[in-house]
């Protein structure tokens, strides 16, 4: 946990966090980028091949070496979001959210209560057993961390309602399904930078914080200046691949190949 506080708590304090998403299924990749210092990763099961056993060992590896462990779930059911909490994930990020009320029932899926997530306390997220059901509640209301996708026109249009829903810790803006939405060529066409530009302005009114991905550093002064504090970065799949790049394309591999 970075300075000693909760993700959910860096959320609210609106502090520059820097993450990535995991694409790869594998306790051992996670295990290394947990050794990195990223401060957050996001296992990747929307567009990922991440089964149930698989989300289960890298959730326990995440949480064995002390790095926040964020699920982007394939959808918004209480099967998909129950699924990651239970098996200890500090929260999820659930795609396409385009209104406050499915805002809401997120947020009420993602919590204990009536009509909420159901309880068992068998999970790892409540110690198989070991602490006692009030304990766990409040743990997990303290610290269950809520973040809902903006990556639709129909979510642009109803931000301002959906960031004013009690209980949503952070909209993540998705720029690439903005540019597959309004039909545009790029993420830097005009009319994704006035979309992405209302989405930062209507989550600063609302103090709430914002998340976002970046392919790489370039960006990252701009968005900070935008509201933006928690950066999803690239994935594992780009770093490995761009960083094999850059040895083949290296000054001394291509003097080797002369």
């Amino acid at each position: 946990m970075k300075n000693g506080k909760s993700l959910k708590e860096n959320l609210r304090n609106k502090v520059p966090l820097m993450g990535t998403f995991v694409k790869t299924p594998s306790p051992i990749i996670v295990e290394v980028l947990a050794n990195s210092g990223l401060d957050f990763l996001i296992l990747d099961a929307e567009h990922s091949p991440f089964g149930r056993e698989a989300l289960d060992l890298c959730i326990m590896t995440a949480r064995l070496k002390g790095c926040p462990v964020l699920v982007r779930v394939p959808e918004m059911s209480p099967s998909a979001i129950l699924n990651a909490l239970d098996l200890g994930a500090t929260g999820v990020v659930v795609p396409h959210l385009t209104s406050a009320q499915q805002a809401e029932e997120m947020v009420k899926i993602c919590h204990y209560g009536a009509g909420g997530r159901g309880y068992a306390g068998s999970t790892r997220a409540a110690d198989y057993g070991t602490v006692p059901i009030s304990t766990h509640l409040a743990n997990s209301a303290a610290q269950t961390v809520i973040i809902g996708q903006i990556e639709d026109p129909a979510g642009v249009e109803a931000i301002d309602e959906i960031a004013a829903v009690p209980g949503l810790d952070c909209l993540f803006i998705g720029r690439v399904d903005l540019t597959i939405g309004y039909e545009a060529t790029s993420p830097q066409d005009p009319v994704v930078e006035a979309a992405v530009k209302r989405v930062c302005e209507a989550a600063g009114a609302a103090n709430r914080a914002l998340g976002m991905f970046l392919p790489n550093m370039t960006e990252v002064p701009r968005f900070l200046d935008s509201n933006v504090s928690l950066f999803a970065m690239a994935s594992e799949h780009q770093m490995i691949r761009e960083g094999f790049q850059s040895y083949l394309k290296s000054e001394e591999w291509t003097e080797a190949q002369l």
